[in-house]
């Protein structure tokens, strides 16, 4: 029996990259293995806590005795390895074509990645930029802070209640909901975080952009 479908409207879209657009998860897991071990830790609950946040909040997280100047001089070095890698970079089912459909609709990225390693990430993904973006040079707090989904929507002209947020992470969708929006949880970390609506992935979702609103409905499975 089909699974029911649900449908979410917005004036504007807020999009996360890693793991919503783009499936990094093979080199962003390779390079928090090799960290955690040089420190001591297990990889497994690194990778437990690095999605969604900027890598300095990952590295708090972890050691949080060691000074803050130390997380952020090593995450520079992490986001430089990342840049300069995408083995295994692709785009998220469904991606390109959510990206075609909202072309015409107000909608950002917003990213813990910075600058360099967003703009790497989506042209390895195939993927377009959108015009309006808020990255880690941007902010002052990483998500789970919602500092980025609050700028994302005041570029964009938009209040909270009027904007949707699409994520992946734990992170990013408390950081959703501090900002007061509501989320389309996208993949399988998302599916315990109770989004508004869940899909697997972007082929799982029709959207519509007419009269300046965006429709949003779960299709073939989503929950």
């Amino acid at each position: 029996m089909p699974a029911p479908t649900t449908t979410l409207t917005a004036r504007a879209l807020l999009l996360d990259m890693d793991g919503t657009l783009v499936n990094s998860d093979a080199v962003v897991e390779r390079y928090w293995r090799i960290w955690a071990l040089e420190h001591g830790l297990d990889p497994e609950r690194a990778l437990k806590v690095v999605h969604g946040r900027q890598g300095y909040a990952t590295m708090a997280e972890l050691l949080p005795d060691r000074p803050m100047a130390e997380n952020h001089a090593e995450n520079a070095v992490m986001l430089e390895r990342e840049t300069a890698d995408m083995d295994g970079v692709v785009p998220v089912p469904g991606a390109g074509a959510f990206l075609a459909a909202i072309a015409a609709a107000p909608h950002a990225l917003v990213t813990s990645a910075d600058r360099p390693l967003a703009e790497a990430r989506m042209a390895a993904a195939g993927l377009p930029m959108p015009s309006v973006r808020v990255t880690a040079e941007d902010v002052s707090a990483s998500k789970p802070d919602p500092e980025g989904f609050a700028k994302g929507a005041a570029e964009l002209g938009f209040t909270a209640a009027q904007c949707v947020v699409f994520e992946d992470s734990e992170a990013g969708i408390l950081a959703a909901r501090a900002a007061g929006m509501r989320v389309v949880g996208v993949g399988e970390r998302a599916g315990a975080l109770d989004p508004d609506l869940h899909v697997t992935d972007l082929s799982q979702l029709e959207v519509t952009f007419r009269d300046g609103v965006i429709t949003m409905v779960g299709v073939r499975g989503t929950d």
